[in-house]
């Protein structure tokens, strides 16, 4: 192996501590989407629903960057478990809404019971300050992150012009 091969590509500090943190959440999801028979977009898609109460496939697409049959498939699988039912768009009748089924509500309520008992025992040892304080630099780091990443994003679709 030449010493080009052999380097190592690791990050360091906050870097590396937040490519854990965001692992250690994929793995719970993955356990979450196996536990529940779901696959990884299933379950995406039931946490935006469940947290938009209301959504088109569209919408559901554009949020989850796959197309709307994409979207058809996985609403499918979703009715067909008893997860989601589709709701009539009143103003559109070509359209309609993807809403959750009473048994996805209790789903998604035992799963963030889980994952805040989960959250709770791994702050355990932080008092009340410095989880709020923790809280307010983990939501200003996302913000930033959410805000570079959509401004590559926007200058990517210029340059496709």
């Amino acid at each position: 192996m030449t010493d080009l091969e052999a380097r190592s590509h690791r990050l360091d500090a906050f870097p590396a501590a937040a490519v854990r943190f965001s692992r250690a959440l994929d793995r719970n999801r993955e356990r979450i989407a196996e536990e529940e028979g779901l696959s990884a977009s299933e379950l995406r898609a039931l946490f935006y629903i469940g947290e938009h109460i209301s959504v088109t496939p569209k919408q559901l697409a554009e949020h989850m960057h796959v197309t709307t049959a994409a979207i058809t498939f996985i609403s499918r699988r979703l009715v067909e478990g008893d997860l989601l039912h589709r709701v009539d768009h009143p103003d559109d009748r070509r359209s309609i809404f993807l809403e959750l089924t009473p048994r996805a509500h209790a789903v998604m309520e035992r799963i963030h019971a889980d994952f805040n008992t989960m959250v709770s025992s791994a702050t355990a040892h932080l008092d009340p300050s410095q989880v709020e304080e923790f809280t307010g630099y983990l939501s200003s780091v996302a913000a930033a992150i959410a805000e570079h990443t959509a401004l590559i994003a926007r200058a990517r679709t210029s340059e496709d012009f």
